[in-house]
């Protein structure tokens, strides 16, 4: 008879090594979830997807969800509930500079092969990079089509993960991160929170005021879908906008 404790070692070697998606014992309301990334079309994430030719820098970011609880000094202790880890892009990188987002970047040629597990680990190694998480307790479970960012010409996979095990998390390089931050999902569906931002493009778009921060542009558009396929998103007004320098 196998033991927990011997199948969750065995699942932390496997994730450590970021190969290997799982849905085995994930909590239950991630179900809604699960079940829209098995179903959803990349049309229906974005009207903007990979070049047919195959150009673009393969990508990969780690949407990471948690169930918000965090080890005390009498163990885990109940937090906000159920939340998405984010981090802050530096101001001073050339892409995207001072832009919430997933954690993520460029695949490295040890990451393997980009149509293969490639992406999987990408999303783990620069999660860990940035974040300083542990990628022993994250349990990879899904991925989503591959989508393209015109503005800096990345094709990037979307990794979808359950923090099993949480970590401490922070900045780990300040050149590349300014802060790192998780978002109660229950503050992503409020509709107080929800706003439309407009690009100097004219492309209009969803954001979030969450954590005294505007989080706009992929990353809202990927929250924005995952909350509406997953049944999670509550009504809100898009006709109330706020500029891109929207600051809390």
């Amino acid at each position: 008879m196998t033991r927990a404790s011997d199948t969750q070692g065995a699942a932390r070697d496997r994730t450590r090594d970021g190969a290997v998606l799982s849905k085995e014992g994930l909590p239950g309301w991630l179900d809604p979830v699960v079940r829209a990334v098995e179903t959803v079309r990349p049309t229906q994430l974005s009207r903007f997807l990979p070049p047919a030719d195959g150009a673009g820098r393969q990508s990969a970011v780690l949407i990471l969800f948690g169930d918000g609880t965090r080890e005390g000094e009498g163990g885990k202790e109940a937090g906000r509930g159920p939340e998405l880890l984010l981090m802050e892009r530096a101001g001073s990188l050339r892409s995207h500079p001072g832009q919430p987002a997933f954690p993520g970047g460029a695949l490295d040629p040890e990451d393997g092969d980009p149509r293969g597990d490639g992406p999987l680990r990408a999303a783990l190694r620069e999660a860990e990079e940035e974040t300083g998480l542990d990628p022993a307790g994250v349990q990879l479970f899904g991925v989503l089509p591959k989508l393209y960012i015109p503005v800096s010409g990345f094709v990037v996979t979307p990794v979808l993960a359950w923090w099993r095990e949480p970590s401490p998390v922070g900045v780990v390089d300040p050149a590349e991160t300014a802060r790192v931050f998780t978002v109660p999902v229950a503050d992503l569906t409020d509709p107080a929170n929800r706003v439309t931002t407009l690009h100097p493009s004219g492309h209009r778009g969803p954001a979030f005021l969450v954590e005294s921060a505007l989080v706009w542009g992929f990353t809202a558009g990927i929250i924005d879908r995952l909350l509406h396929f997953a049944g999670w998103e509550r009504p809100w007004d898009p006709d109330k906008q706020v500029p891109l320098d929207w600051r809390a």
